[in-house]
């Protein structure tokens, strides 16, 4: 993701000299077959003139001095037990390339799928790969499935796909495609994915590939997982057909900037594990200037994450997380099973049983994994059957993540209100425990329409937000700190199934809902009380593809 000056102003993440990494909703003990997963978050070593053209030798230089610190990590990874270690988008060659200085940086990556390929016992098959060559013996050497992001160069037009009409997808002016690309080795080093971005994010070194790629490897711990890539997570393609082909892993490389209070990495990686009731393995950039960070090991049951506060002047530093998950790949763990009936009967070829998806995580369904919450407390006020708006105070407008939200404040400790933007209605029950007696102001949000800065994509979204003033105004804007306890119930009727929740604390705290509970009309609620800190956002984000 090229970090270009946003054209419009959001909040980033003020800093502060702390560094928080939490097991957020972790379990001890994963029931049913499990893996150990790692993803890495990198202190990128950049290059300080990205527009000044490389010569290749001096492009590698600054590369290995990446690869170097991966080597390492993967090593750590492997001591404790990794099976798969995901790297960042942009971790080994950095960011802010124009299409020319990003030459000396580039491999042409064989496509897996019509050549078999082993980078490190091969290495005199394909010229110019030292890179793929360094991250294929690095998995060959720590025994483990390895996932990282590089730039990719293609002939063009494509020989790997003639049959792409050319009059349909000319080539660029220089003759060369030039992609966002990430690969994925086994633990013997073999190649065994390639993916090109779909969705760029003001990145003019790379072309959107020319078709869409739906890109899938399968591994013998836990079956097949899915790749996508930064802003891709937004996004139908390929996101969407991903899970539409019943695939409940993914890997999730990413350059991703904070920005409040919606859209900060790891509450947007959270929701969609949540939402798509998938796992998801995400690794960020460090980079503080960039407001980068936030990686994790997400699963609807069980996640771990780090999201780093810095303090201007003190150290930046990478972050290695593991976690042992359990499979989710029902095919993979109905063939276990069999075989494992198999073997258990000695291999005679009883009659099958019918077999469901045991080994996934407690609870998980349509819900998102949460449908065994338990309610909120009696004393929370009970919503009317035909809920209307509070009659006080009236609606406001107020600009959130750049879009008109329709507005309406919390008054008093506890209540219902509802606000609607359009087709979409949000109905929300409270009650909260301001601390020390602050006079913290929040708001309930509506917004159905279109998204139109930096990007283009069709929203419904339903936020509870804590201001960061006193003002009307101040609503929508980026906080990270709040002390009031809000016990609350969420709820919005949406014309898309693709909803996501999430719910922010104070000090970047990612909570897990009580009760996640969705509905075939469209109903989508999110339950949640005994916050251990204060309320910064809880938010259903939908996202209504067909409207892109």
């Amino acid at each position: 993701m090229s970090l270009h000056v946003l054209t419009v102003v959001v909040a980033v993440l003020y800093l502060s000299p702390v560094t928080l990494t939490r097991a957020g909703d972790r379990t001890e003990g994963t029931p049913g077959p499990s893996y150990v997963a790692a993803v890495y978050e990198h202190r990128v070593i950049l290059n300080p003139e990205p527009h000044v053209p490389l010569s290749r030798a001096a492009a590698l230089e600054h590369m290995m001095r990446n690869l170097k610190v991966y080597e390492e990590q993967a090593a750590r990874a492997a001591e404790q037990g990794a099976q798969i270690i995901v790297f960042p988008e942009d971790g080994i060659h950095g960011f802010n390339f124009s299409r020319l200085s990003i030459s000396g940086y580039l491999e042409t990556i064989p496509d897996p799928l019509t050549e078999d390929w082993n980078p490190c016992t091969q290495p005199d098959r394909h010229n110019h790969t030292e890179v793929l060559q360094s991250l294929s013996c690095m998995a060959r050497r720590h025994q483990l499935y390895l996932v990282a992001n590089m730039p990719d160069l293609q002939p063009c037009p494509l020989t790997s796909h003639p049959h792409l009409d050319p009059s349909q997808t000319p080539c660029p002016p220089d003759g060369r495609w030039q992609f966002n690309t990430d690969v994925v080795f086994r633990s013997d080093g073999s190649l065994a994915a390639r993916y090109h971005k779909q969705n760029l994010y003001f990145e003019k070194e790379f072309d959107t590939p020319p078709r869409l790629e739906v890109v899938t490897f399968d591994t013998p711990f836990a079956g097949r997982f899915g790749v996508f890539t930064c802003f891709d997570i937004l996004f139908h393609d390929p996101t969407v057909r991903l899970l539409e082909k019943g695939i409940r892993q993914m890997i999730f490389p990413t350059a991703w900037m904070n920005l409040l209070p919606l859209l900060t990495a790891v509450q947007i990686q959270r929701a969609v594990s949540l939402g798509a009731n998938v796992t998801l393995l995400a690794a960020n950039l460090r980079h503080d200037s960039k407001a980068m960070t936030g990686s994790g090991i997400f699963t609807p049951s069980t996640s771990i994450y780090h999201h780093a506060f810095h303090h201007p002047g003190g150290p930046e530093e990478g972050k290695l997380l593991v976690l042992r998950i359990p499979v989710l790949d029902s095919d993979w763990l109905a063939t276990q099973k069999q075989a494992k009936r198999q073997e258990e009967k000695g291999g005679k070829g009883e009659e099958k049983e019918q077999i469901g998806e045991e080994g996934e995580a407690k609870g998980q369904g349509e819900t998102g994994g949460e449908g065994d919450g338990e309610p909120l407390s009696a004393s929370l006020p009970t919503r009317s059957p035909n809920p209307s708006p509070s009659p006080s105070p009236s609606h406001f407008i107020s600009s959130m993540m750049c879009d008109p939200f329709s507005f309406v404040l919390l008054h008093g400790s506890e209540g219902q209100l509802t606000v609607c933007d359009g087709p979409l209605c949000c109905h929300l029950q409270y009650r909260r425990s301001p601390q020390g007696g602050n006079t913290e102001l929040y708001a309930l949000g509506a917004f159905a329409g279109n998204h139109t800065a930096d990007g283009h994509f069709a929203l419904q979204v339903c936020a509870l937000v804590r201001c960061s003033g006193s003002e009307v105004s101040s609503c929508g804007k980026g906080v990270e700190e709040a002390e009031s306890r809000v016990d609350f119930r969420l709820e919005g009727k949406f014309g898309t199934r693709y909803v996501y929740p999430s719910l922010l604390g104070s000090g970047m705290v990612v909570d897990k809902p009580d009760r996640i509970e969705k509905t075939t009309d469209g109903r989508v609620t999110m339950e949640h009380s005994g916050m251990s800190v204060g309320l910064v956002t809880a938010c259903l984000y939908g996202r209504v593809y067909d409207q892109d």
